[in-house]
């Protein structure tokens, strides 16, 4: 079975088509992090706009790169949700469109889930498992008993840990998007430097709170006075910038790892994975490897191309829910927030 993938979610336009769901065949992602970097953030009407340009390009590359014809094509996967409504309806209407003039079945995929089918393109999705996705929209705790059974254990109550970067960054000037900004600057910084709170790491539950942590940067820079329009070359502020970021990425680093030990140990499995943009990033992935060792479970990361925003994964999630699909698609559409985005039998989970 050929299958078409679709994502266009966020800022990101990507088109991927994938055999099986497993073999990838090609994967375009068109990113717009220039276009947004002069904000600090993402642009929801600068976003739609530039899928509107970039869809039909980026969809036949897809299939040239793989060298297959639209009339190869099994089933379309195409992203529904959540995200930015705008993005999200440039992308469905897309593939609705397609669906009804090639006649070919075409089925919604929730953009969590498809981070949670990531691994099934590199080394197959462990079962059961704790997944934690974690990016600029996204940071919860899944267990997964089974691809049809994931259940929501722990979810972030203000920011995501991705946003948290980006406005992070912002403060600190640094550029966008906030996350590979901020660990270049760390590389160079003392994780120590700044006494920064780990929001929410004393208790018994899985849940995430950022919004302290960005609260206490802000308020110890402008203390500091690292917020003054002279502060720029300034030799009398305490601490470098470098310092400044390795502290905070360690901050969010160090929690993220805490409540994965947590819900490894609370649920009895014996695999973590992390997906979404922010499993990038290379101290976590360093420290989850070390948690990993002095816990006694294994941990398993999908490769940078499929952390971020793509197709591949939309398309295999796709796979699996092939059953769903349909050519009867006028009552499909989009949403920009639905239970974290899984559907079917997720309960919230009961606390550890």
């Amino acid at each position: 079975m050929l299958i078409l993938g679709i994502e266009t979610s966020c800022d990101d336009t990507a088109a991927a088509v994938i055999r099986n769901g497993r073999e990838t065949l090609s994967s375009v992602v068109s990113a717009q992090d220039e276009l947004h970097a002069p904000y600090g953030g993402i642009v929801p009407e600068m976003a739609s706009r530039m899928h509107l340009e970039k869809i039909d390009t980026v969809v036949n590359k897809a299939l040239s790169e793989a060298a297959v014809s639209i009339r190869e094509i099994d089933l379309i996967a195409v992203t529904t949700g959540p995200g930015l409504v705008g993005s999200l309806l440039v992308g469905l209407s897309y593939a609705k469109g397609v669906s009804f003039a090639k006649d070919i079945p075409l089925v919604g995929v929730d953009h969590i889930k498809g981070h949670l089918f990531s691994l099934e393109l590199a080394d197959g999705t462990p079962i059961p498992s704790i997944a934690l996705v974690a990016s600029g929209g996204h940071t919860a705790l899944f267990h997964l008993r089974s691809r049809d059974d994931i259940q929501l254990v722990g979810t972030t109550l203000d920011d995501a840990a991705g946003e948290a970067m980006d406005k992070a960054a912002k403060l600190l000037n640094l550029g966008y998007p906030g996350g590979p900004v901020i660990q270049s600057e760390a590389r160079y910084g003392d994780p120590g430097a700044l006494p920064l709170p780990r929001p929410l790491t004393g208790t018994d539950n899985l849940d995430f709170s950022f919004s302290g942590l960005k609260t206490a940067l802000f308020t110890w820079l402008k203390r500091h006075g690292y917020l003054d329009r002279t502060s720029e070359g300034r030799d009398d502020l305490p601490l470098s910038i470098p310092d400044i970021a390795a502290s905070f990425q360690e901050a969010v680093v160090d929690v993220l790892v805490i409540k994965c030990r947590q819900a490894v140990e609370a649920f009895e499995v014996g695999h973590l994975f992390i997906a979404g943009g922010v499993a990038r990033n290379e101290p976590l992935r360093k420290r989850v490897v070390q948690a990993a060792k002095e816990d006694g479970f294994r941990v398993h990361l999908p490769p940078p191309e499929l952390c971020t925003d793509n197709a591949a994964m939309i398309a295999a999630c796709g796979f699996h829910s092939k059953n769903e699909a349909s050519t009867d698609i006028l009552d499909l559409n989009a949403y920009s927030t639905k239970a974290l985005g899984i559907k079917g039998p997720l309960k919230r989970g009961r606390s550890a």
